[in-house]
């Protein structure tokens, strides 16, 4: 059975101590992807001075780049979005989140009826302040 890793060469990965990708066999698990280019923050959420969240306006560009990495990852195993049969969605407001998902993920799957299993769910915090959403995948090729 094979093993193999990737990472996206972030600083944090190091400093939890963890990889982006994982492939066992014919399964690819993703670990949970936000909206990164390198160590920079794409679309980060404006925060007040206690670090709560003041505007979800950018959940869905968040969201799209959240995908756009998956698909990176999945591209260097010579999987794609197709090749998802699982999704997790986290998110600091359940709302804002459906409110933008539906085209969004229909973008990012290339279909109007993406053909994976989906569950959404609210949290209070994510690994940073300005985060509003995380997805983790697990493919099959």
């Amino acid at each position: 059975m094979g093993f193999r890793t990737e990472r996206h060469g972030v600083s944090w990965e190091d400093v939890f101590g963890y990889v982006q990708a994982v492939q066992r066999g014919d399964t690819i698990y993703i670990s949970g992807q936000l909206s990164h280019d390198g160590d920079r923050l794409v679309a980060p959420a404006p925060v007040a001075d206690d670090g709560s969240v003041t505007d979800f306006g950018n959940m869905g560009e968040q969201l799209r780049r959240s995908y756009a990495n998956a698909a990176e990852l999945l591209g260097r195993f010579g999987a794609s979005l197709d090749h998802v049969v699982e999704e997790v969605i986290y998110a600091l407001d359940c709302d804002a989140l459906f409110a933008v998902a539906g085209p969004v993920r229909k973008e990012a799957y290339g279909r109007p009826d993406p053909q994976v299993a989906s569950t959404m769910l609210a949290t209070p915090r994510l690994a940073f302040p300005e985060q509003l959403v995380e997805v983790k995948f697990t493919a099959r090729v």
